[in-house]
């Protein structure tokens, strides 16, 4: 290859070179709890300190997500093997799909809605989540993002890179999909809950005004969470960020409990089994250094809080059985009985891209009710939002393909919400919920259920029925 050749096509590899070298751990700030000047985004303030709402076996729960890990990847690092020596490892505990996006909205919201990707999607108000469930017993939230520059901010974010400060090219490290509580329009819709979704700057404030709320949504950077970087850079952010809190009596008493996790696995050819620990005060003395075996998935998570604050169920995967285990360490506090299920009912959870929903634009429906019957592990009701017409599972039609026949999936539609207030009051909670959703267990509550979003037929009819379902949720 002549030298003039050669360079041109070095030219062309450099910037593929540079996308795959490891990066090295840089803090991102002098401390969890000092401001730091990386974070574009400053501080509104605390949040106001709430009253305490006790739950069955913790007063506060912090989930803290990490991302695309095999189980073994995560077991063979020491920093991670430290951390389960300090609490009980869960050996089955599973992501629910692939890619990332519908892994952390699931955990919210109970079910992805066939997503199959990581692109924007704005879920209506006719989806619920685990805010709307929190809220029925005013308990206080928020969730953390880091580099996120406002609060409520609900795009991707590209900024000055910290961790390699001679490239001048900016850095995305705060992106939309990782955090699931801006994908849900009944969140980012009400300026009081969107303001909950906060950056870490705003963690800092709280964790020092002793403010920070009792159910915690973290999800770190595009670094420090291990999307760019690899399990020793994560466990390079533990030592800096995680470890230390644990000493925080702010951020963990003996009635917290912690979750770490991982979104799903790196590889796809697997079940979804990701490395998860429950961590804190709340883990009895006599279980830290344990292994718990029980089969889990992210809507565990779901179903434990609602297990443990009396709470309703949202009526979708949370309330199945088969994929909604309670911690058992909680369950022998509460005296909730976990299905076992058999081997042959256990799902293919590494599945991607093959399931009818709302965001699968190949296979669209519209959004199915809730099951209003469903007995889920907390006070046996349903919560769902009784003002928006749906569609029973039952009575669903047949999925339609919105690309092929040119139409534009609604849930992609961004609403463009924006938000005067900086501060959030209160007295959020209950307006949010006379806004918005009302909580029953009867049902009668799934009106709506036949009508026009159960005609979805073949040719132009397709067209008018989505435009209706359009109408009725966004």
């Amino acid at each position: 290859m002549h030298a003039a050749a050669a360079t041109a096509v070095f030219a062309l590899l450099a910037p593929l070179v540079s996308a795959v070298t490891v990066q090295k751990f840089v803090a991102p700030g002098p401390g969890p709890l000092q401001q730091s000047p990386t974070y574009t985004g400053k501080t509104n303030g605390s949040l106001p300190i709430q009253e305490v709402v006790k739950g069955k076996a913790y007063d506060r729960f912090i989930t803290v997500w990490l991302e695309n890990t095999d189980f073994a990847t995560a077991a063979n690092d020491p920093t991670f093997q430290k951390l389960a020596s300090e609490g009980i490892l869960l050996t089955n505990y599973n992501g629910v799909t692939h890619p990332s996006e519908p892994n952390y909205f699931a955990a919210l919201a109970g079910d992805f809605f066939g997503m199959p990707d990581d692109d924007n999607y704005y879920f209506p108000y006719n989806v619920s989540t685990a805010v709307d469930l929190l809220e029925t017993k005013n308990i206080s939230w928020a969730s953390y993002q880091e580099n996120a520059p406002t609060d409520g901010f609900a795009g991707d974010y590209p900024q000055k890179n910290y961790v390699n400060a001679s490239a001048t090219a900016p850095y995305t490290y705060y992106k939309r999909k990782h955090n699931p509580h801006i994908i849900a329009n009944t969140v980012a819709g009400i300026p009081a809950r969107a303001l909950r979704v906060r950056n870490f700057n705003d963690f800092a404030a709280d964790v020092n005004a002793s403010a920070l709320p009792q159910h915690v949504f973290v999800t770190p950077n595009l670094v420090n969470d291990g999307h760019d970087t690899d399990i020793t850079f994560m466990g390079s952010w533990l030592q800096y960020w995680l470890i230390p809190l644990l000493q925080d009596a702010r951020f963990n008493d003996n009635r917290t409990l912690i979750q770490l996790t991982f979104d799903e696995t790196e590889s796809y050819d697997i079940q979804n089994t990701v490395y998860t620990l429950l961590l804190g005060g709340a883990v009895p003395a006599a279980l830290k250094g344990t292994n718990d075996t029980t089969f889990y998935t992210h809507y565990s998570t779901l179903s434990s809080v609602q297990n443990n604050w009396d709470l309703p169920s949202l009526g979708r995967q949370d309330a199945n059985k088969t994929v909604s285990a309670v911690w058992q360490f909680q369950a022998n506090i509460t005296g909730w009985d976990n299905y076992v299920p058999k081997p042959e009912e256990i799902p293919q959870l590494n599945l991607t891209g093959i399931f009818d929903g709302v965001a699968n634009d190949a296979q669209w429906i519209p959004i199915p009710a809730p099951d209003v019957n469903a007995k889920g592990a907390g006070n046996g009701s349903v919560f769902y939002n009784a003002s928006a017409t749906d569609l029973t599972q039952a009575a669903a039609p047949a999925a339609v393909n919105l690309t092929a026949i040119k139409i534009t999936n609604p849930i992609k539609i961004n609403p463009n919400f924006t938000y005067t207030g900086k501060s959030v009051v209160n007295a959020s909670s209950p307006a949010a919920i006379a806004a918005s959703s009302s909580a029953a267990a009867a049902p009668s509550a799934s009106k709506g259920s036949s009508g026009v979003r159960g005609a979805v037929v073949a040719g132009a009819g397709v067209v008018s029925v989505v435009a209706a379902a359009v109408a009725a949720v966004l």
